[in-house]
């Protein structure tokens, strides 16, 4: 990967080969040292080719078929004239640290689009089923020209406030329960989501997508809104049967108008801006810390006091700290 120079890397995303592009988002995701200075620095050139993209994030429970959806959307899109980039992010064993990255198998209709790009990633363990480097990805695609990124996460119930801080669009997919319509997500994740879609809404589901449908849309009503000016509703859809697809897009692309014409997309891209300024500080910081040689020497001491009831967990915390900030 190092005998890529730099100009090769920016030269060959600008072009939007693919080829090059994967091997662009390959270097991003490194975590090797001189591989984060150069992709520093291949971001730096690409950026003023930034930022001209629909950002859509798709999360949902486990089994809702976000792959499907993504996969049929695609292809809509492609057809009607959009370069459309999947960053589908595949859940990282937290014992085996390896990840299926099976998405390319489940969207094969549309890697075999020329004007569409799959890269399935694993999240690193990073909390919110996002991957450590998806917001460089994104820039990266964007720099490539590819004007819809759909980003397609884990959906484990965990916090996805992450995702929320990286997309313009946060669509949540659920499918028709037996009762609990809840499924497991939890109420903060319907909070921030800019619409709700009732996928599989089809056979014998129909009738209770449509129930759930209007159970969401009561309980949209009550809540505040993730952004002012845009009050989010629920849908039906069936990715199997093409149905409902065009409805959820539409409005996507009126929230878009909408969000543009009052101001409020500018604002939330630069709040993104700033918060993933503050990410990558606290990710920084937090390598630097462990890294250090005086406290690799004193964790271990510190750690085993903790589980013994010795210390409280945060005396021990200062103490690591003191020693982090006195030997820097």
């Amino acid at each position: 990967m190092s005998k890529v120079t730099t100009e090769a890397y920016v030269e060959g995303v600008l072009a939007g080969n693919r080829v090059m592009l994967a091997r662009t988002i390959t270097l991003v995701e490194s975590n090797a040292q001189r591989h984060f200075e150069q992709a520093q620095a291949v971001l730096s050139h690409l950026l003023p080719h930034t930022g001209q993209s629909l950002r859509v994030g798709v999360t949902g429970v486990p089994g809702a078929g976000k792959s499907t959806l993504i996969e049929t959307l695609g292809l809509k899109l492609v057809q009607a004239g959009h370069k459309v980039a999947v960053l589908a992010v595949d859940p990282t064993s937290s014992i085996t640290k390896g990840s299926i990255l099976g998405d390319k198998t489940r969207m094969e209709m549309l890697t075999r689009e020329e004007n569409a790009f799959v890269r399935p990633s694993p999240t690193g363990g990073m909390l919110g089923g996002v991957a450590r480097k998806t917001r460089e990805s994104i820039l990266v695609c964007e720099a490539a020209g590819y004007d819809v990124i759909l980003v397609e996460t884990v959906g484990t119930g965990q916090s996805e406030i992450t995702v929320r801080s990286m997309v313009d669009f946060f669509l949540l997919l659920l499918v028709p329960g037996a009762g609990d319509e809840l499924q497991g997500i939890k109420k903060g994740v319907v909070e921030i989501a800019d619409a709700i879609l009732i996928n599989k809404a089809d056979g014998e589901n129909k009738v209770r997508a449509e129930a759930a449908r209007t159970e969401y849309n009561r309980a949209l009503h009550y809540l505040t809104p993730a952004i002012e000016g845009w009050r989010p509703r629920a849908y039906t859809a069936s990715a199997l049967e093409d149905a409902g697809i065009d409805k959820i897009w539409s409005a996507i692309e009126s929230f878009q108008e909408k969000m543009t014409e009052s101001g409020a997309w500018q604002a939330r891209r630069k709040a993104q801006l700033q918060e993933w300024l503050h990410t990558v500080i606290a990710e920084q910081l937090k390598q630097s810390f462990y890294a250090q040689p005086t406290v690799q020497a004193a964790l271990p001491d510190l750690e085993t006091a903790v589980r013994q009831g010795k210390l409280p967990p945060t005396t021990a915390a200062l103490q690591l700290l003191q020693i982090y900030k006195t030997n820097q």
